[in-house]
């Protein structure tokens, strides 16, 4: 029977928020008189807090917030683990506790074994050291010896794919490289236990391939623990067995992520809106990037039918030149496995360049969509070149797809899926002389 590495009994945190009041916000200074004023209230505040029991502030100026309660569960040996759960879920600080980055509250976490985290673009870099440094740096802050880290640093750097740029400080690196390497360091310096926040989407999709690859490597031949939190619902489900669901910092669901994940998607809004802003939906990695996604604007009617025309503009706003610009669209079913995509390069192959930083858009006309009735998730991407990715937002809408007046009536009884017409001739009239005619031939050639 396999060992517990991680056990979470009754985790709580909880924060103090603070609230300025308008008229303070429009303020331009703070007089002496505001400071003493607002002192002497929030010793009332606690005062009140204390006499009536209350652990927190609350009222005027002060709020107490829980970004996780009663959160429990164990983890295996071995185990890999799917974390999933909308913004301000309390993902981030879950792995941050478990990262021993930040203490609990409330409750317990025992961990037993070397963690090893990557949970923010560039976390445990100086960004004064070299590639080169860093790696040192980095290996002795997850607890290892420097003969360890010199035995694996070779193999560290082939996987990264910085051998180039080894001698540079990492402050000019761009954040798929921070994340190369800060991943390569984090899974070949063999930490017991593996954190990963969602930043793997940060660069090309070859090297995403390779870090997935390794994850699994490292959980199944290896024996060891690995922590995944994604909003990728299609690698969650082909990675990890077992996921956890949380919602408002509590455990929602915990167990096989198949049905989670399908139990989570089904919960999510049916986008009707002709605009859509996409700036405010969450990206798979954080930090400065050279062009941003911003909205989509509908020039259809909604909701979508099968066999009618979809036409869309997809904004953006670039923060420098870009080069060899791509763009896609991809439907995906409500497990996150991608069905349809639409890619600018599939067209005629052209990539134009942005010669300065500016707001651009792009749009997409599908003359009749093949998608059959059902609820669709839709993902938005845009890269330069092959494979380095600018900007990504998986499941940016939850949209539905109905039958269009020419969908046949069994069509709306399937499942999510793709029907294409194609050039089919019947050919009745001839085919049964013409098995005959087969069989003949086959009898005479056998008795000659």
């Amino acid at each position: 029977m396999s060992e517990t590495v991680i056990a979470v009994e009754n985790l709580c945190k909880r924060y103090l928020v603070e609230h300025t009041s308008d008229s303070q916000r429009h303020k331009r200074y703070t007089a002496l008189r505001d400071v003493i004023g607002r002192e002497v209230r929030k010793f009332a505040h606690k005062t009140i807090d204390f006499a009536r029991g209350r652990q927190a502030l609350h009222g005027g100026e002060i709020e107490e917030f829980w970004a996780l309660k009663n959160v429990s569960f164990e983890v295996k040996a071995g185990e890999v683990l799917g974390i999933i759960g909308r913004n301000g879920a309390g993902k981030s600080t879950l792995l941050k506790i478990l990262s021993r980055i930040t203490e609990p509250s409330e409750g317990r976490v025992v961990l037993r074994g070397r963690v090893g985290s990557l949970l923010e673009v560039g976390t445990g870099f100086h960004p004064e050291l070299t590639g080169r440094e860093n790696i040192f740096l980095n290996g002795a802050i997850l607890g290892m010896a420097r003969r360890e880290i010199a035995k694996k640093f070779d193999e560290i750097v082939a996987f990264a794919e910085v051998e180039r740029f080894l001698d540079t400080p990492v402050k000019r690196y761009s954040s798929g490289m921070y994340v190369r390497l800060a991943f390569a360091v984090a899974a070949h310096l063999e930490p017991d236990i593996l954190v990963i926040d969602e930043v793997l989407a940060v660069g090309d999709s070859e090297f995403q391939k390779k870090c997935l690859g390794k994850m699994d490597e490292v959980s199944r031949r290896e024996g060891r623990t690995v922590l995944f939190v994604s909003h990728n619902m299609g690698i969650i489900n082909k990675l990890c067995p077992t996921s956890i669901w949380l919602d408002r910092g509590c455990i929602r669901q915990y167990g096989d992520s198949a049905s989670i994940i399908s139990e989570y998607l089904s919960q999510g809004t049916l986008n009707r809106d002709q605009i859509v802003d996409l700036d405010s939906l969450p990206r798979p990695f954080s930090g400065e990037a050279r062009l941003r996604l911003t909205s989509i604007e509908w020039r259809c009617d909604l909701p979508l039918r099968h066999g009618e025309q979809l036409k869309a503009r997809i904004h953006f706003e670039s923060q420098t030149s870009v080069a060899n610009l791509a763009m896609g669209l991809g439907f995906c079913d409500l497990a996150g496995t991608r069905i349809l995509t639409y890619d600018t390069d599939l067209q005629d192959g052209h990539r134009p360049n942005l010669a300065r930083a500016g707001v651009y858009a792009a749009d997409i006309e599908i003359a009749a969509l093949p998608l059959q009735p059902d609820t669709y998730l839709l993902d938005i991407g845009c890269r330069s070149g092959d494979s380095v990715s600018l900007d990504y937002i998986p499941s940016a809408l939850q949209l539905e797809i109905l039958a269009g007046p020419s969908t046949p009536n069994f069509l709306v009884r399937r499942h999510a899926g793709v029907r294409l017409s194609g050039r089919w001739t019947w050919n009745l009239a001839n085919a049964a002389s013409s098995l005959r005619d087969d069989q003949m031939s086959a009898t005479i050639c056998g008795q000659s």
